[in-house]
């Protein structure tokens, strides 16, 4: 069963509401998982099921199919962007990025932020509304790249890409002790697996790593993908099986693409996975963290009711997604 009492509390990241604004902030902040969604996670789920999920639905499951999302999911208005935040787009080899600045962040720390979207759509710019809370709750830098998408390329490509962001912010001078990583749904995938290939290749870990419902096993073999395919709110269960088939065609089970389920965690540095019961990736997160505690990693695992996949992103709206930012705040303050 996920635990969701692992974090350590911390007044440090809490504040004083005043105004009735803060007071509606500090009631979002104060929420935990393993109740009932609120209202307000229950209207964002229909709505997103009736947009994203129907939009998703009715595409061909074909490399088409996979662009003709990516064009429609781009198309979506511009992240509300906070007064304070700073983008400033960065180069990286093949790849570009950009830098996320919120509030007053210590400099001499980085987030290493890998956006999720099933390994053929999302980017940066798509998931604005979570890097810059994420800046802001950290207290740190983030660095979102736009690694390669499928169908041009593959999700080795993608990590090649996710190896190469973070040797630039070693070389960067950036201390590896100083960096976290992270990502969701697929780039949750591609987090988990960029620590296994750096543990592997004798490179600097990071000081933690933080995913949200990453998508471990590409064959979708866990049952929550069956179970979960109705009450998921954003993620069709049969589109997401054919891509990761696609993926995966003719890979042997020690190829890196598979490590994320069926790795051997041993020496990963201080791990948090943030969830929901509903979804169809409930069982990767919870294997991942059974996997890893077996291994001595350190472990927390929030497992949220009832709410959409990667709900963080849609904090305008669900309140749990605020209150993730919180639990993350405290998380690496256990760890710094």
């Amino acid at each position: 069963m996920a635990g969701t009492s692992e974090s350590a509390r911390s007044s440090a990241v809490r504040f004083a509401p005043v105004t009735q604004a803060e007071h509606r902030i500090a009631t979002a902040l104060a929420l935990e998982p393993g109740g009932p969604p609120t209202v307000s996670a229950r209207i964002a789920n229909r709505v997103i099921r009736g947009t994203l999920k129907a939009t998703w639905s009715a595409l061909p499951s074909t490399p088409d199919g996979m662009l003709r999302l990516r064009r429609l999911t781009s198309l979506g208005p511009p992240a509300r962007l906070r007064r304070g935040v700073e983008i400033i787009p960065e180069q990286i080899g093949e790849f570009s990025g950009e830098w996320v600045r919120a509030g007053n962040p210590d400099e001499s720390k980085v987030f290493l932020y890998l956006h999720g979207g099933g390994y053929f759509f999302g980017s940066a710019m798509l998931y604005r509304e979570l890097t810059w809370r994420l800046a802001a709750a950290t207290a740190r830098p983030v660095l979102a790249i736009d690694y390669r998408l499928a169908p041009e390329h593959t999700p080795a490509d993608a990590l090649e890409d996710a190896v190469t962001a973070y040797r630039y912010l070693l070389d960067e001078g950036y201390p590896a002790d100083n960096i976290v990583v992270g990502g969701d749904s697929a780039g949750g995938h591609l987090a988990l697996a960029l620590l296994l290939a750096l543990r592997d290749s004798g490179t600097p870990l990071p000081r933690a790593a933080v995913v949200f419902s990453p998508w471990t096993d590409l064959t979708c073999q866990a049952e929550s993908h069956t179970l979960n395919r109705r009450t998921d709110a954003m993620i069709p269960a049969g589109k997401l099986a054919w891509a990761g088939s696609v993926y995966c065609e003719g890979k042997k089970d020690t190829d890196p693409l598979h490590a994320p389920a069926r790795g051997d965690y041993t020496g990963l540095p201080p791990l948090l996975l943030i969830s929901s019961d509903s979804e169809i990736l409930r069982d990767d997160s919870r294997d991942v963290a059974a996997r890893a505690r077996a291994a001595g990693v350190a472990v927390v695992h929030h497992e949220w009711g009832g709410l959409v996949h990667v709900f963080a992103l849609f904090a305008d709206w669900i309140p749990e997604g605020k209150a993730a930012y919180r639990h993350i705040a405290e998380f690496l303050h256990t760890v710094d």
